[in-house]
């Protein structure tokens, strides 16, 4: 008799998991919808809506290959960008623990910002699910387990706002439109494969050296300072690769993204875009 009681409880808890799970997920989604909405409504007016080569006049040199490389004269400026994205998440700083994500993320070019809305593999079954957000000029980082239990809340710090206005520039390889001058970009030369790239957004400004490869795209990024916590600022790097061409723009679908230790570069993202959607000014 009690292997079968044993067995009913055993049911029932499957069946509440289950049920807490499509819970927590229709939760998280209502949750996401806000965020993009507020994304949407607060953007701007984009000008100018087409791209002109006459803005590389005076930009270093390996700037004016980029975009020559990257796009075309006449190519409408980017306003939105809808991904999906899947990978690994390296879940420990001391080891390797490495764990599949999927993601989607939605990009606003003016007013900055993004959502990146993912799922972390936690043990076989539970996931994290995360919003790591820049809206409105505010960074944020909100990590929930199956969607009900917070596990990270950290938001609205100007080290956190640096941290997520720095993500937004670094991924601008995915929409190099937002690279432009006229699109509130400002490019300084480093030497003859690199340069420095400084972006203000209300009272946070951040700068990126983007190095070129031979073809004239973006290889790697660096920052020599982002936030890890209120205290703790490191240099912060990536790796771009694969490119493909996407809406007439030359765009890297795989990346790596780690924190650069005196020992070296500890890895703690490796994705590959899936799927790419963009909007453009009009």
């Amino acid at each position: 008799m009690w292997i079968k009681w044993m067995a009913i409880v055993g049911v029932l808890i499957v069946v509440s998991l289950g049920i807490a799970a499509i819970y927590g997920s229709y939760r998280w989604q209502l949750n996401t919808d806000k965020l993009r909405a507020k994304l949407i409504n607060g953007q701007r007016t984009i000008k100018p809506k087409i791209y002109d080569q006459k803005e590389l006049e005076g930009l270093p040199e390996p700037v004016q290959r980029f975009f020559r490389t990257v796009i075309k004269d006449g190519q409408a400026i980017v306003s939105a960008v809808k991904l999906s994205q899947q990978g690994l998440f390296n879940l420990s700083e001391t080891e390797d623990k490495w764990s599949p994500f999927t993601a989607t993320q939605f990009v606003t070019t003016q007013r900055r910002g993004f959502d990146w809305d993912a799922r972390i593999q936690m043990t076989p079954g539970v996931n994290a699910f995360v919003h790591d957000t820049y809206l409105l000029g505010e960074g944020s980082l909100y990590a929930s387990l199956i969607g009900l239990f917070t596990i990270a809340d950290v938001h609205g710090t100007p080290e956190n706002n640096q941290g997520e206005l720095l993500r937004f520039l670094a991924e601008t390889p995915w929409y190099p439109t937002a690279l432009l001058p006229s699109q509130g970009v400002r490019w300084e030369a480093i030497n003859d494969t690199s340069a420095r790239a400084t972006l203000t957004d209300g009272e946070t400004t951040v700068s990126l050296v983007f190095q070129f490869n031979a073809e004239g795209a973006i290889a790697t990024m660096r920052a020599e300072a982002r936030y890890r916590d209120k205290l703790t600022a490191m240099p912060w790097c990536g790796r771009f690769g694969e490119y493909s061409v996407r809406n007439g723009m030359l765009i890297p679908l795989e990346g790596e993204v780690g924190w650069e230790y005196p020992e070296g570069i500890r890895l703690y993202f490796k994705g590959r875009i899936t799927e790419i959607e963009y909007e453009f000014a009009s």
